[in-house]
């Protein structure tokens, strides 16, 4: 009695693991299908579009003349600002509210308002930043901004910011920075606490254990973070659309003060237009951004892979 009465629910959580696994499979089935599918179209459709020319041309409205090298410029200064300043800012704020912050209901209330964050939609930060950056809260008149520097030069600031690269580049950190901010504690929480008490137990104080043993140790996995919050900036156009980036342009970013327009934006344009022709470089501009966001995962995956030699060692 005891065996059979045993024997039937091992046989009906076994048939419930295998039912799960086979919908498991076939939902990563469906969505691995649908990709290649789309994937594929796209460089059936774009392959034929892409050349030198297609990458150092600027945009015309001339299919056969137009090309990506002004938001394929604007979209590498836009995310390198992103990178320069959500990164840094994340791993800053994880730090401070894991290893320093007293759990406290402030503390709760800046955790709860980080998550809650992380899913608002993007075009809302578009129009903060075009409140706090672009316009400065009107605090500063845009007909007599302050300024610094040589607006011909490379370096050149000016308050408000306007419809500058580096309004955009600033409205894409505020869109990752909490998902940045996320992912740098978890990776914190994954360190173990005996990392922690051993370091202080050997006389370190809290920063020194923080540098020197949990930043570390964490560091791999918030690159791991960082790979997903440029994947997800560098695919962005609302924000970028609300800010001021421009449709059409025919320059490059000089400095952070000049005008810019970014890949998605561009290919919003062209995919927009009754023309087949504009669909053709629109599915060419979809495969150089993959490759552009491909390239800034490798740099990640190669810093990510240099950290992880010493704690191997």
């Amino acid at each position: 009695m005891t065996t059979i009465g045993q024997e039937i629910p091992i046989a009906t959580r076994r048939r419930k693991d295998k039912l799960m696994l086979a919908a498991c499979l076939g939902a990563t089935t469906l969505a691995v299908t649908v990709l290649s599918v789309l994937l594929l179209s796209i460089f059936v459709q774009g392959a034929s579009s892409l050349s030198w020319s297609f990458l150092t041309s600027f945009a015309s409205r001339k299919p056969a003349q137009a090309g990506i090298l002004s938001p394929l410029m604007g979209s590498l200064w836009v995310c390198a600002i992103c990178a320069l300043v959500a990164i840094p800012v994340g791993i800053a704020t994880a730090i401070y509210l894991e290893e320093y912050a007293r759990r406290s209901r402030l503390r709760n209330f800046i955790q709860l308002n980080i998550s809650n964050l992380s899913g608002v939609p993007s075009i809302v930060y578009g129009i903060l930043a075009l409140a706090a950056f672009g316009r400065c809260f009107g605090a500063i008149s845009a007909d007599d901004p302050l300024s610094l520097g040589d607006p011909d030069g490379f370096f050149y600031l000016q308050l408000p910011f306007g419809r500058s690269v580096l309004a955009g580049g600033l409205t894409l950190s505020l869109v990752i920075l909490p998902i940045m901010i996320i992912a740098a504690q978890e990776a914190l929480r994954a360190v173990p606490p005996s990392l922690r008490q051993a370091a202080l137990a050997l006389g370190s104080t809290r920063w020194q254990m923080v540098w020197k043993v949990t930043l570390p140790s964490a560091m791999p996995t918030m690159m791991t973070g960082a790979i997903l919050s440029m994947s997800r900036a560098i695919g962005e156009a609302a924000p970028l659309l609300v800010v001021g980036g421009v449709l059409l342009l025919f320059s490059v970013p000089e400095n952070l003060m000049s005008d810019f327009t970014v890949l998605p934006l561009q290919i919003y344009n062209w995919a927009g237009r009754p023309q087949a022709e504009f669909h053709k470089i629109a599915a060419a501009a979809i495969i150089v951004q993959l490759a552009v966001l491909l390239a800034f995962n490798a740099v990640a995956i190669i810093i990510r892979r240099k950290l992880q030699r010493p704690l191997q060692s």
